[in-house]
């Protein structure tokens, strides 16, 4: 079977009759054991995989399945799925099985979908290079010798390596949008709230955002149009109309952008990347296009307001795996307090209970105004300029990252310059506003390097347009 890049190839071929979905099944089956070394998936659903598509080929067949079908998707290992386990590549929830299906799943299953299995990433999200993982690292198809990003490492190698059409990530500071970038495919992180969260494991809950990993545009708008939307599960859902993106990606008119100084000028930026990134304005700018260079004074302040603030809602989160209702419990305990401590340490990985142990110092009472109020503060101060500059321009393009995929154990004994590889995706996670990364090229060393373009929130249709066409100006 040839190697399908677009769900519209697929369609297409379907619609000859060329193939059916039990045969894209396999293809992608096959492609995962060929891959298996790159440890993208940490479980395959062959059977029910294969059983989906005989339904949806009879449905095919019947003249009534639904827009996805033929779409076979990878989901991240914090995404609930009902009979299927999940753990968040956690050995703390080794062995649990999902009670519920996430609402964003539930959707691209009716319009039948087909889920191939989950996806490796960093443990409950937390981390930048899927380094993380009590499954083990996830390999980058570019250079295996290099991490993929995180934490959906798992959800953008199966992009990049071509072992589903799409996936799903979660995205709290960069998870989806940095992996993209690294491992050269499409990464979307919608505005805050406008896909439901019911069903997705949490890490910082007012930051997680499901996105979408593609190797088009096209078919990451049209999953996202379908996740989206209220939902009567999760009150923080927007009640906001969905747009159909996918069939909005016609752009035609003049773009006011600008660009952030701060980035382009920060020296922890690698000089392909600020050369790239700069032959992309340039070249918008040819076209007609108003291109502006703006201050951004908060640069400095939006890391430590972000790991402030995720880290004091993921110690307050993941309290609730302690050993007594599910998921591992330490065999060594002597009474209960035991069982509590020695279950939390023996269960959560390295990364995760730094995480912690800095979340529940800065909701201290000794410090709590001194940090996690003053971040809160300063959060507001953040999303009000961004979006002050996002009425005034329609779009902000910086880089993604600040370097290009870096070799594994490179960062692993310094958190402070691992947390720096979120640099330029946390701002659009502080704000709550749509993000996109789009390939821009690669590096000397052949490592792909990463475009992000940011718009006010509730825009995701302009983005898509917008994205589009840069994808074709650059292509």
């Amino acid at each position: 079977m040839e190697k399908f890049i677009s769900f519209d190839e697929i369609k297409k071929s379907l619609e000859k009759k060329e193939t059916d979905c039990r045969s894209i099944v396999q293809y992608y089956l096959k492609n995962i054991q060929t891959k298996a070394h790159l440890n993208a998936f940490v479980e395959v659903y062959e059977q029910s995989a294969l059983e989906q598509a005989d339904l949806i080929d009879q449905k095919l067949a019947n003249g009534n399945a639904g827009k996805l079908a033929g779409m076979v998707i990878g989901i991240k290992d914090v995404l609930c799925y009902v009979g299927h386990e999940v753990n968040s590549s956690s050995k703390i929830l080794k062995g649990f099985e999902s009670q519920i299906t996430t609402t964003a799943i539930q959707r691209l299953l009716d319009e039948d979908a087909i889920i191939l299995g989950r996806l490796n990433c960093d443990e409950f999200g937390m981390g930048s290079s899927n380094e993380n993982s009590s499954h083990g690292n996830v390999l980058n198809a570019a250079d295996e010798s290099r991490v993929p990003g995180g934490s959906s490492g798992g959800s953008a190698v199966a992009v990049q390596a071509n072992l589903c059409t799409t996936s799903l990530g979660t995205d709290t500071g960069g998870s989806v949008r940095q992996p993209a970038a690294f491992t050269g495919v499409i990464g979307m992180k919608p505005t805050y709230s406008r896909v439901s969260r019911w069903g997705l494991i949490a890490y910082a809950s007012s930051f997680d955002c499901i996105g979408v990993f593609s190797h088009t545009v096209k078919d990451n708008a049209l999953v996202m149009e379908i996740m989206a939307g209220h939902d009567e599960f999760d009150s923080t859902s927007s009640r906001k109309s969905v747009l159909p993106y996918s069939q909005l990606l016609h752009f035609d008119k003049k773009a006011k952008v600008a660009y952030l100084k701060e980035t382009i000028e920060s020296p922890a930026l690698q000089p392909e990347i600020k050369a790239n990134t700069l032959a992309v304005l340039e070249k918008l700018r040819l076209e007609g296009h108003n291109i502006q260079e703006v201050d951004f004074p908060l640069l400095d302040f939006i890391l430590p307001t972000y790991y402030i603030l995720t880290t004091a809602e993921a110690s307050s989160n993941l309290s609730r795996f302690d050993g007594v209702k599910y998921g591992y419990r330490t065999p060594n305990s002597h009474n209960l307090e035991s069982m509590y401590k020695q279950t939390r340490s023996e269960g959560f990985g390295e990364e995760v209970k730094r995480r912690i142990m800095l979340g529940t110092f800065v909701l201290s009472a000794s410090y709590h105004d001194a940090y996690f109020t003053k971040a809160q503060k300063v959060r507001r101060l953040i999303k009000d300029f961004t979006e002050n500059l996002l009425n005034e321009f329609d779009y902000i393009i910086m880089p993604t990252t600040p370097s290009t995929a870096f070799k594994f154990g490179e960062h692993s004994g310094d958190p402070v310059a691992m947390y720096l590889e979120d640099l330029f995706t946390v701002q659009a996670s502080v704000s709550g506003v749509p993000s996109i990364s789009l390939p821009n090229g690669k590096d000397a060393q052949g490592m792909p390097i990463g475009l992000q373009v940011i718009c006010n929130s509730f825009r995701e249709a302009e983005l898509y347009a917008f994205s589009n066409y840069l994808t074709e100006l650059t292509a």
